[in-house]
């Protein structure tokens, strides 16, 4: 039975329907904003896995049809997943992975797809609340429903859901997802905003997203399927008191343990000998006596950090952990930065390109270029562990795209830096929030390539421990802090605002008075780190490195640019080819010339300077010999532009054949005598020669041995060959020569 509910968000329709598709599906929803419809189906299966985690798979995929267009690329369908999708899957699987039961470890599996989509609407945020219904509507276990909408500010006007279009004049892109009561995540980007800017924009978004988890529950109420029964993990007294009674004294200790490495290797053995001590009473319980294990483990963690105000590595509450600074240390790369933060070590790249170095991206919106890139890569040995690589990882797209996001604010713009960059952050040591200090290395890269950026920009991950009444906000979160802790919150920024943040809370309930606390903690951190970052690069270098292109711009009149372009590309191929830059022209008659050597970037600029330049009479031209005819030689003086030196005015004195002088390809000077309305130009070397015999004829004027041209073109040129018609055959035959 098909059932439908619809209200109105932000000014157009909102309605979600179930029953519609996909009914062998464990639930399934489409949903209708505007033109946008997304369809998600969720499923889970009957059998539990062999795991100790939440076996869950989230594919969001945009099909291009949506937007009436056809795969690029030669195969023309839907490939693997592009990086929109793949952050989108996890926008939508962050929210809702904590709503599940920690010991439901059936294979679940969330399909979501975009099949229309309209300019008005980012299709991502509707994914979300489809995947919620779904399962909302299913019989797989979920504490749900969630919604997600995203939050524009717009001359000081927050925008519900704001189109593309109003995104580029937004100070914010704001995307919350939450519950009825609580907000579960949090992630944008923004252009310097305040702590309180920020906290506005999220009580905004709250309040639809209240109203969409009504709707929701409406949707459950009519058709919702019961709730599936499976097996619990029952843990019995005796068992969970064998285990505490071991590891309780020995776990107080290894809470103390400040060195990561050495804590892990302790508690590692603490349990394998519990296992063993306890592996004869309660035999295949080994898992369970893993969980009792850690749950006591966090236990103890948390106990420590609220009553004793003692972190795990002996910090308090407020403190950052060392920080040291490295810069220029790659000689070959345009920009290089080593930034470390306790066990935390980001090695940042900045890697300059030319126009032809920027990203296609071709999606269901219309292809666009990106000329600034952020890459973060995650290795195993970072951690000091071994697992299979197979490539770039959902996690290392997603922190990618907010360091990225974090650096935007701060990039040149193409008018004033005409160059592609590329930052790449290669993890080399990690023990917590390896995405923010990424954002510093980056920051720096960027500032050691002489990229002029406008401020510095520092990233901090704030944490949160909280039992009953008794709460802990924590700066500059440990890998252990954010895994027992309730919350992770990256904030990003200059001294003057946020540019970046994502939050991710595992509790339900969060105050704005918490989430205002933490900003301003943050606010404090940030401000601290980006001392350290000042005091070690105060501004970016003033030159390039050697090794990066060196971009000349000139600007032209736009209808010169089919000049220098030329027929079929021909002028603009020719001016790559002798001097070896490349050459990329805009629209509004931008051109930028990159080359690796200063001397080629000229020779570039010097032909297009030389190709737009209007022929001046009186001027001395070297020109290039074309073509030769029995009356003269026709010689390109400029790009383009060709004129016809005489065989009159070629030499002092008689010249009884052009080869006797001059072959096609030499170089000669010559003197620029004319240009007739139609453009045709008359050259002479005469001139230049006998001026040289009688300087103090240089400045005489030139009397021709030939008469110039007619004006207007007509008339007959009596003794010479016309250019257009051929040499005559009458006097002597030569044009009057002699």
């Amino acid at each position: 039975m098909s059932y439908k509910e619809e209200i109105e968000i932000g000014g157009r329709m909102f309605s979600i329907e179930v029953g519609k598709v996909a009914k062998q599906a464990g639930g399934s929803a489409w949903v209708r904003y505007g033109d946008t419809i997304v369809l998600a189906a969720a499923t889970s299966a009957k059998e539990p896995m062999e795991a100790d985690f939440l076996p869950l798979m989230v594919d969001y995929r945009e099909k291009m049809f949506a937007n009436g267009k056809i795969p690029g690329g030669f195969f023309k369908r839907e490939g693997r997943p592009s990086e929109p999708e793949i952050l989108a899957a996890r926008l939508i699987d962050r929210p809702i992975r904590p709503l599940f039961p920690k010991d439901y470890h059936f294979d679940t599996q969330v399909f979501v797809n975009v099949l229309s989509a309209d300019s008005q609407t980012s299709p991502d945020v509707i994914g979300a609340i489809a995947t919620s219904t779904a399962l909302h509507v299913s019989d797989i276990p979920f504490d749900g429903p969630i919604a997600a909408v995203r939050v524009g500010l717009i001359d000081g006007k927050h925008i519900l859901n704001p189109s593309s279009k109003e995104l580029e004049k937004s100070r914010l892109e704001l995307i919350v997802a939450g519950t009825l009561d609580s907000i579960t995540m949090v992630e944008g980007a923004s252009k310097e905003i305040s702590e309180d800017e920020m906290i506005g924009a999220i009580e905004f978004a709250h309040a639809a997203i209240r109203q969409i988890v009504e709707l929701q529950n409406r949707v459950r109420e009519a058709v919702g399927h019961p709730k599936r029964d499976y097996a619990k993990t029952v843990i019995s007294s005796e068992m969970e008191e064998d285990v505490r009674s071991r590891a309780l004294e020995p776990l107080k200790e290894i809470c103390r343990e400040s060195d990561k490495e050495s804590r892990r290797d302790k508690k590692a053995a603490i349990e394998d000998q519990i296992q063993q001590e306890l592996a004869e009473k309660y035999p295949e319980s080994k898992a369970a006596i893993t969980d009792v294990f850690d749950v006591i483990y966090k236990a103890k963690v948390r106990e420590m950090m609220l009553n004793e105000g003692r972190r795990l590595d002996g910090r308090g509450y407020d403190d950052i952990r060392p920080i040291s600074i490295e810069v220029g240390l790659l000689p070959r790369a345009h920009g290089s930065a080593l930034f470390t933060r306790g066990q935390t070590q980001a090695l940042a790249t900045t890697t300059l390109g030319t126009k032809q170095d920027e990203q296609r991206v071709d999606g269901l919106s219309e292809e666009y270029f990106r000329r600034y890139m952020f890459h973060y890569s995650f290795p195993p040995f970072s951690t000091g562990e071994t697992k299979r690589y197979a490539g770039t990882s959902r996690r290392e797209v997603g922190h990618g795209n907010l360091a990225e996001r974090a650096l935007q604010a701060v990039i040149p713009g193409w008018d004033t830096f005409p160059y592609t960059i590329r930052v790449t952050s290669d993890i080399l040591e990690s023990n917590g929030s390896s995405s923010m200090a990424s954002v510093c290395s980056g920051l720096l890269s960027l500032m050691d390539a002489g990229v002029p950026v406008i401020k510095h920009v520092a990233g901090i991950a704030m944490g949160l421990i909280k039992e009953g009444d008794k709460t802990a906000i924590v700066t500059d979160i440990l890998g252990d802090e954010d895994h027992l802790g309730d919350m992770d919150f990256k904030v990003a920024g200059t001294r003057d605002g946020v540019t970046a943040f994502q939050m991710d809370i595992k509790i339900k309930g969060l105050s704005a008075a918490t989430m205002r606390q933490a900003l301003e903690k943050a606010c404090d951190a940030r401000n601290r780190i980006l001392d350290q970052m000042e005091l070690a690069m105060p501004a970016a270098r003033p030159e390039l490195s050697p090794f990066a292109p060196r971009i000349l711009t000139i600007h032209v009149p736009v209808d010169s640019i089919g000049m220098i372009i030329g027929p079929g590309g021909k002028m603009i191929r020719e001016i790559v080819e002798k001097s070896g830059a490349t050459v990329d022209i805009m629209d509004d008659g931008q051109v930028n010339i990159a080359s690796t050597s200063g001397e080629s970037g000229e020779k570039a600029k010097e032909m297009i300077r030389r190709l737009l330049e209007a022929p001046e009479i009186g001027k001395v031209y070297t020109g290039t010999v074309k073509k030769i005819t029995d009356f003269g030689a026709f010689l390109e003086i400029l790009p383009g532009k060709e004129g016809l030196l005489h065989i009159s005015e070629m030499d002092r004195g008689r010249v009884n054949s052009v080869t006797d002088v001059m072959k096609v390809g030499d170089e000669i000077e010559v003197k620029l005598l004319s240009v007739d309305p139609r453009g045709k130009m008359d050259l002479s070397r005469r001139a230049l020669l006998i001026a040289q015999d009688n300087p103090e004829l240089a400045n005489q004027p030139y009397e021709r041995k030939r008469p110039p041209r007619p004006e207007g073109g007509g008339g007959r040129d009596r003794g010479r060959g016309d250019r257009d018609r051929g040499p005559r055959r009458s006097g002597d035959g030569r044009g009057g020569n002699g």
